[in-house]
């Protein structure tokens, strides 16, 4: 008798533009994850979205978090609410014996951070911060190459990343924790953590200002150096208010390597690969970024082990966010305590190829961005 295969049943938390876009269609590829219910604040969406994805068995407000999780049997949650919500929607969910994976940022603070990680534990629940780059082709790549030597020791490592965002996307709003280096900053950090496999010891941070009052509660321009062990430097420039670029470049001593895009989710990465003057190109094929998080942390609730990245890999980028905005709000540098080493990723994303995701129609969830 063949038997069906166990999938994770799933309810996602916030119906935005990057549900809409990505989280909910993801689900088409990743055969070990159902989706089984949305929660959103929306009367709107939850009901348009429930006729257009059939396997939503459930829907319900914010409110009634606790009851749609009961109702619709839920094992995992995906949080992609605005960030301040985080934490509450983990506490919720833990406390009911359900999964988390959370967007990112983790969280506003590390407070926050350290509370979440408390409570899944408590609760023996999973939790994962869906850093969609740990299993896309061109970031592990990125990795590999520098932990192999390409570019000797690997020295400097320098970003820009930036957006113009419409007004009143919930990037511009103090009360819900947006900001450049909370929505962007998380990135380059994550990044360079990963390409130096280690923590940085010092932050220097600069907020700048255009006086542009769609950021009069968040930082609008962040601009921040990292000093790391053996001289190795960081430094990365996001904002709100500039024209879309995505791009970081590391170099070492023997070479260079330089990823534009290197963030992006609906454009092919590409890498620009310099070593002793011959310079080699490679694009990567356009994927799912979103359903090989799915697959993974399904994988470890079905097979009971621990995801990657786990709470502890968001709170150490919540620590250098803090300290950056610590420090530009002092005008003083910021010294950080030694943490745990960074844990190293996947060794390859081929495993967890998939095709991109079509184009999908919104409900009351444009872009954050001005096209």
């Amino acid at each position: 008798m063949t038997t069906t295969p166990k999938k994770v049943r799933y309810a996602v938390v916030g119906a935005g533009n990057i549900t809409q876009v990505a989280v909910l269609p993801a689900f088409e590829h990743a055969e070990n994850s159902e989706l089984v219910a949305l929660v959103s604040g929306d009367d709107e969406k939850r009901e348009e979205l429930q006729k257009r994805f059939k396997t939503i068995e459930h829907t319900g407000t914010y409110d009634e978090l606790e009851d749609v999780l009961r109702r619709a049997r839920v094992d995992a949650v995906y949080i992609a609410t605005p960030n301040t919500h985080h934490r509450d929607m983990t506490e919720r969910a833990a406390k009911l014996g359900v999964h988390v994976l959370c967007e990112k940022p983790m969280a506003p603070t590390v407070a926050d951070c350290e509370a979440m990680i408390a409570a899944c534990k408590a609760a023996n629940v999973r939790l994962m911060i869906a850093y969609r780059l740990h299993f896309e082709e061109a970031s592990l790549k990125a990795v590999e190459l520098v932990r192999e030597g390409r570019i000797g020791e690997p020295r400097i490592f320098s970003s820009v990343f930036t957006q113009q965002v419409r007004p009143g996307d919930i990037r511009t709003k103090g009360e819900l924790a947006g900001g450049a280096v909370a929505d962007l900053g998380v990135y380059p950090i994550n990044a360079v953590r990963h390409l130096f496999g280690d923590n940085p010891l010092e932050v220097i941070g600069v907020v700048s200002s255009t006086g542009d009052e769609r950021f009069s509660g968040v930082d609008e321009m962040t601009t921040a150096v990292l000093r790391f062990s053996g001289g190795r430097v960081a430094q990365f420039s996001v904002g709100l208010s500039a024209s879309a670029t995505s791009s970081y470049r590391i170099v070492g001593t023997e070479g260079d390597l330089h990823v534009e895009p290197g963030f992006d989710y609906v454009q092919p990465l590409k890498h620009r690969l310099t070593i002793e003057d011959e310079t080699t190109e490679q694009e990567f094929k356009l994927r799912d970024q979103f359903a090989p998080e799915l697959l993974h942390f399904s994988e470890c609730i079905l097979e009971g082990r621990e995801p990657g990245p786990s709470g502890e890999e968001g709170l150490a980028d919540v620590r250098i966010v803090e300290a950056v905005l610590r420090s530009a709000a002092t005008e003083q540098p910021v010294t950080l305590a030694a943490t745990e080493p960074v844990v190293t990723r996947p060794a390859s994303a081929e495993a967890y190829y998939r095709p991109p995701v079509k184009h999908q129609d919104l409900v009351k969830a444009p872009s954050p961005t001005v096209r």
